[in-house]
């Protein structure tokens, strides 16, 4: 018997609400009114991609650090309204931006 079947027992009068099947995509979450700056430095020696510029909430930028880091394999931190990933990934991660619906440009080289 699964939780369902008991559910079912205790509350015989109970019918389930369907969940609803929306999806939220970037352009319903974050508000951005500049595009996102893509530019490449190199910090003691090594390169670096630093994304800045989002007017959006904190977490939802840092919850999208968490998805360019995780999709590329890669490391990186978000501090000071700043997402800085190691290593020149500029292109894949315009790409990946561009994808969400955000207006992205790439600043130097």
């Amino acid at each position: 018997m699964d939780l369902q079947d008991q559910l079912k027992n205790l509350f015989p009068e109970h019918t389930p609400e369907e969940a609803d099947e929306t999806t939220n995509n970037a352009s319903d979450i974050w508000m951005q009114d500049d595009p996102i700056i893509c530019k490449y430095e190199k910090r003691k020696g090594k390169a670096t991609t630093i994304l800045e510029g989002y007017t959006g909430a904190a977490e939802d930028f840092k919850a999208l650090a968490k998805e360019i880091k995780t999709k590329l394999s890669v490391g990186g931190s978000f501090k000071e309204d700043k997402i800085i990933i190691q290593g020149d990934y500029r292109d894949k991660i315009m790409q990946m931006l561009k994808d969400k619906g955000f207006a992205v440009k790439r600043v130097g080289g």
